[in-house]
């Protein structure tokens, strides 16, 4: 479980500078819209990436805490490039999509091991991605 936990500290920290990238850099018509919800998704990815790493002290594990560690362990790619709004909501879509698969083997593995906490802890960042997917594709159109 420490490992697939990990994972996802992993994923969800370079999602978490990805969105950051993506609300230094949006630029355009949809700027204001953009810029605020790439800081919405970001501060609760922030608060993820912490009730994760807690979980993972909690099993008696070490959570991942290089930078170094995090790109060998991540299922995401970093993005050098400065993309358009509509890129950068098409980027996130895609990774949000990749998030929800990895929680939602994390989450399985958590009920075969009957470990409820890490259940409950995946079962609600994983509805909140979800909400957040609907909203991006929703003003992709």
């Amino acid at each position: 479980m420490i490992e697939k936990l990990n994972g996802l500290v992993a994923d969800f920290t370079v999602f978490y500078q990805k969105l950051r990238h993506y609300h230094w850099n949006v630029k355009g018509k949809e700027f204001f819209k953009l810029h605020e919800k790439f800081e919405e998704i970001y501060t609760e990815v922030g608060d993820q990436i912490d009730e994760i790493a807690e979980r993972i002290v909690g099993l008696e594990g070490t959570p991942l805490h290089t930078l170094g560690h995090m790109l060998e362990n991540t299922a995401l790619n970093e993005d050098p490039d400065l993309p358009g709004g509509a890129e950068m909501v098409a980027r996130t879509v895609a990774d949000i999509e990749s998030l929800s698969a990895r929680l939602q083997d994390a989450i399985q593995a958590a009920e075969e091991a009957d470990d409820r906490p890490t259940v409950n802890l995946l079962d609600g960042i994983h509805d909140g991605l979800q909400a957040h997917l609907w909203m991006l594709k929703a003003w992709q159109g």
